[in-house]
């Protein structure tokens, strides 16, 4: 069977999530044959919002992630070579493997990098869709980030400049339940995060994050408001993560039932079984992206590690 490889559709997104999720899981393998190095934070059962949100972007719209953010990377387009030979520290790797898991950028695919601080793309975002503004290239920006993201003060100080100045970018925050290991129902009185924005006068919505299409449609939508001059927008991504916070995290703060509800709902689940219902192969999709991940990782495990010598190189203070 040819699986289709065009950018939307319900076989070409169930695809893409597929190449995302053998993305991350080859990562655990190779994290457990010492391959790779440092803290790792996958988003396992998080993969529609980046499938269906990074169409709503065009070429030159910068994309600043969270930690959380490889699902982003290869939505927006970064192939998956230099990406694994980035995480496995190879010369090879779209920043020379200097960046890591959880601090790499690939600019010439609009994706600007993540944070390890919590929220810290937020500013980044809203100071790219100034630039934006006055550079002439009629960029929008998007920050994405977690819900324990929304209690860190610089988010709403970056939220409230965009809705003052009526910058041209999105906000989109991927509610997984938990911020880091705590439920977000224990840190919040309000659990409608949308409120928060709607309180700065942004425009917010609240929508299924397991449905790419969904996602597709409103963010395209938000999308093209902003570059109509309407302004800065938040969407709350309902979603979940099926792994701990960080490789390594036994999740001792989840029940069974909990996770195994989270697996019937998680995006790729929902998109097998209604596709299954159609007459598509479902299996051969995932066999297909499975065999795209395992020559990738292939590839780059036989690209040279970087030099430790340039460790210096390509620094600023």
């Amino acid at each position: 069977m040819e699986v289709s490889m065009t950018r939307e559709g319900p076989e070409a997104d169930l695809l893409a999530m597929w190449r995302i999720r053998a993305f991350e899981e080859k990562l655990q393998e190779l994290h457990k044959a010492g391959d790779l190095l440092g803290s790792v934070h996958l988003c396992i059962g998080q993969e529609a919002g980046p499938v269906g949100a990074c169409t709503a972007l065009s070429e030159q719209d910068a994309l600043f992630a969270t930690y959380r953010g490889h699902g982003w990377a290869i939505a927006r387009g970064v192939p998956l070579r230099p990406l694994f030979a980035e995480l496995l520290g190879r010369a090879t790797g779209v920043n020379g493997g200097r960046g890591g898991s959880a601090y790499f950028s690939a600019a010439d695919h609009g994706f600007y990098g993540e944070n390890s601080i919590v929220g810290g793309g937020v500013p980044h975002a809203v100071g790219a869709a100034l630039a934006g503004r006055h550079d002439g290239s009629g960029r929008i920006a998007m920050a994405v980030f977690g819900d324990g993201a929304m209690n860190q003060g610089a988010v709403p100080e970056a939220m409230n400049f965009a809705a003052a100045f009526g910058l041209p970018v999105l906000f989109l925050c991927e509610n997984n339940r938990y911020s880091e290991l705590t439920p977000i129902r224990d840190m919040v009185r309000n659990e409608a995060l949308t409120d928060r924005a709607t309180a700065l006068g942004i425009s917010a919505t609240r929508i299924d994050g397991n449905d790419p299409e969904l996602v597709r449609s409103t963010v395209a939508r938000y999308a093209d408001a902003a570059r109509d001059g309407h302004g800065p927008a938040f969407v709350e991504l309902t979603t979940q993560r099926l792994v701990g916070h960080y490789i390594g995290d036994v999740q001792q703060y989840r029940t069974r039932a909990e996770l195994e509800e989270d697996g019937r709902a998680e995006p790729i689940a929902r998109a097998r079984a209604a596709l299954a219902e159609s007459g598509v192969d479902t299996d051969a999709v995932e066999r297909a992206a499975r065999e795209e991940v395992g020559a990738a990782a292939a590839a780059a495990l036989a690209d040279p590690p970087a030099d430790p010598t340039t460790a210096k190189e390509h620094l600023y203070a």
